[in-house]
C-alpha cells in the first residue's frame, strides 16, 4: 500500500482514467460489453486512487455497475409479466443519471458523495 501523497501527474492520470470509465459506462447503454471492461478497470485501478478525491469516483462507478446489473437482472426476470420493461426503463434513467452526475463532478474536480 502506497502511503505517499499523490502527485499532480498521478491525479491527472487517474482523472483521465475515470473519464474513460464513465465513457465506457455510457457506451454500455448501446454496447453492453464495455461495462465489463469498465468494471475490470475500476477494480484494477481502485487501489491507486485510494486516499485521493478520485477514490470516491471509483467507488461510485463500481456501485453503479453492480446496482445496474442487479436491476437489469430483475427486469429480465420480470420481463415476461411486462413489469420488466418498467424496471429496465427506470434502471436506464437511473444509470444515465449516475453517469452524468459522476462525470460532471469529475469535470469540476469534486468528489462523489459517500453512499
Amino acid at each position: 500500500m502506497n502511503m505517499e501523497p499523490a502527485s499532480g501527474e498521478k491525479i491527472a492520470s487517474l482523472k483521465t482514467l475515470a473519464t474513460v470509465i464513465y465513457a465506457l459506462y455510457a457506451v454500455s447503454l448501446f454496447i453492453g460489453i464495455t461495462a465489463v471492461v469498465a468494471i475490470v478497470l475500476n477494480y484494477l485501478k481502485r487501489e491507486d486512487a485510494r486516499g485521493t478525491w478520485l477514490e470516491s469516483h471509483f467507488g461510485w462507478q463500481i456501485r453503479t455497475f453492480w446496482w445496474g446489473l442487479l436491476w437489469f437482472v430483475v427486469g429480465a426476470a420480470t420481463w415476461i409479466i411486462l413489469i420488466g420493461w418498467l424496471v429496465w426503463g427506470v434502471a436506464c434513467v437511473w444509470f444515465v443519471y449516475r453517469i452524468a452526475k459522476g462525470w460532471l463532478n469529475l469535470n469540476d474536480n469534486k468528489p462523489m458523495p459517500v453512499q
